[in-house]
């Protein structure tokens, strides 16, 4: 309440003439800190806007602070103001003031604390982004909870927020998934890289209830079946088990889309076209070093296969051509 108390006095004089225009676009008037002073004669709170606005104002410190200080002069909730030092401003509120907050937290309810410093911002907010190959592991729901938080945050902010999950339903670990369930299925060996635990063997038993039919695949055909029908089946329960916790997303994005596309072409021309790609030993490098990586990265190897990176390559872009302005990746520990 009182930074917002400042923030309209600094706007305020800045429409009256008192304070320059360009101060409307300086990042500190929309990061107003507000201290609590050592010694409580100094009063309730401080704040050194005045020194951070100086430089773009073309004024002393406490010229800046005088303005702002017989702006707020007017405000209910303040009982008396001082200028201390080079500029600093210090303020005492009415005892009242503290009951008021409470007023008006119940007043403005869930919209209590929003501001609208992002607003018309578009902002693509990936995260938890799980294989679909397993259930969700606590690792998940903290980043469930951390992310939805964040989101939370970005839109009392403003923003325009896009909860987005990325489906990583493309590679060898999917492979090696179909080849798991398939054999448990079919009574077989397991891969000795494939995946484990009971979870395997149960949903193995799903899909052959589903699909009583599968039991008299082999080979590739096997694999290819339960890998689509384990996957749709694990993504069903992932995306029931974030519901459940109070986790939405509003994007879910399949990496086969890049490659079922011209997602991957128009990623590696675009780079290409731009002098950060060179090809060496057959394969197709992206110059990572120029910024700032230990080492550059292979986007397409020397057989022609692609790698992961070419798919985040290729997303990144994606996001971009859907018209957000910031993109914010959550990454786990791995």
């Amino acid at each position: 309440m009182l930074a917002t108390a400042i923030l309209q006095s600094i706007k305020a004089a800045i429409e009256n003439g008192e304070l320059p225009a360009e101060l409307s676009s300086n990042r500190a008037i929309n990061e107003i800190t507000l201290e609590r002073p050592k010694n409580r004669d100094h009063g309730d709170y401080a704040t050194s806007i005045a020194l951070a606005l100086a430089k773009g104002a073309g004024k002393a410190p406490r010229q800046i602070a005088e303005i702002i200080a017989n702006s707020l002069k007017s405000s209910e909730i303040i009982e008396r103001i001082e200028i201390a030092g080079p500029g600093f401003i210090n303020i005492t509120l009415v005892k009242a003031s503290q009951g008021a907050v409470v007023n008006s937290i119940f007043a403005q309810g869930e919209k209590y604390g929003e501001v609208k410093i992002l607003s018309g911002v578009k902002i693509n907010l990936e995260f938890i982004s799980a294989n679909p190959t397993g259930p969700l592991h606590l690792g998940h729901t903290r980043w469930a909870a951390v992310g939805d938080a964040l989101a939370r945050v970005l839109i009392a902010a403003g923003a325009k927020v896009a909860r987005e999950f990325y489906i990583n339903d493309r590679g060898n670990q999917m492979d090696l998934f179909g080849a798991s369930l398939a054999a448990s299925a079919l009574g077989q060996a397991r891969p000795e890289d494939g995946y484990q635990g009971q979870y395997i063997d149960d949903l193995a038993q799903e899909i052959l209830i589903k699909h009583p039919e599968y039991k008299d695949l082999t080979g590739q055909s096997a694999n290819d079946a339960f890998r689509e029908a384990g996957y749709e089946l694990q993504l069903a329960q992932q995306k029931e088990v974030l519901d459940n916790f109070g986790t939405r997303f509003d994007i879910w994005f399949s990496e086969r889309s890049l490659h079922s596309g011209d997602g991957i072409d128009t990623a590696l021309a675009t780079l290409k076209s731009q002098g950060h790609t060179y090809e060496d030993d057959g394969a197709i490098w992206l110059r990572t070093t120029d910024f700032g990586d230990d080492k550059d990265r292979v986007l397409v190897k020397s057989g022609g296969e692609l790698t992961y990176f070419s798919s985040d390559t290729a997303y990144y872009l994606d996001k971009r051509r859907r018209g957000f302005d910031i993109c914010i990746y959550m990454l786990g520990a791995d």
